[in-house]
C-alpha cells in the first residue's frame, strides 16, 4: 500500500520559513519522480516543484524559484520542500506527489498540509 504522509504546516508571518516533509512508504523511489503541488481557496492545484529521486535534478514553478527547495532524504524515503521569504500568496494546502519516472502524470498523492502566511 503506497502512503505519502505530509507534515510540517502551520501558521507563519511574511518573510518566514517553513520546512515540509513527506514521509514515502510502498514504493520504489528509485522509479519514482517526487512532486510537491499547492492549491489555494477557490483555484485550482498548481505546480511547484519536482524532483527526480535517482538523479536529484529539480524544476520549480517561476513564482518560488530562488525561494523554496525541494530535497531529499534517501535513507528516511522523505522528500522536503524548505520554504523562505514566505508571502501571503503562499498561503494553501501543499501537497506531496509521485509519478513515475518514464510517464506523464502524477499517480500517488498525500492528503495535504495547510500553509498559512499572514500579513
Amino acid at each position: 500500500q503506497v502512503q505519502l504522509v505530509e507534515s510540517g504546516g502551520g501558521l507563519v508571518q511574511v518573510g518566514g520559513s517553513l520546512r515540509l516533509s513527506c514521509a514515502a512508504s510502498g514504493l520504489t523511489l528509485s522509479s519514482y519522480r517526487m512532486g510537491w503541488f499547492r492549491q489555494a481557496p477557490g483555484k485550482g492545484r498548481d505546480f511547484v516543484a519536482t524532483m527526480i529521486w535517482t538523479t536529484g535534478a529539480t524544476n520549480y514553478a517561476d513564482s518560488v524559484k530562488g525561494r523554496f527547495t525541494i530535497s531529499r532524504e534517501n535513507t528516511q524515503n522523505t522528500v522536503y520542500l524548505q520554504m523562505d521569504s514566505l508571502v501571503p500568496e503562499d498561503t494553501a494546502v501543499y501537497y506531496c506527489a509521485a509519478g513515475h519516472r518514464l510517464a506523464a502524470g502524477w499517480v500517488y498523492w498525500g492528503q495535504g498540509t495547510q500553509v498559512t502566511v499572514s500579513s
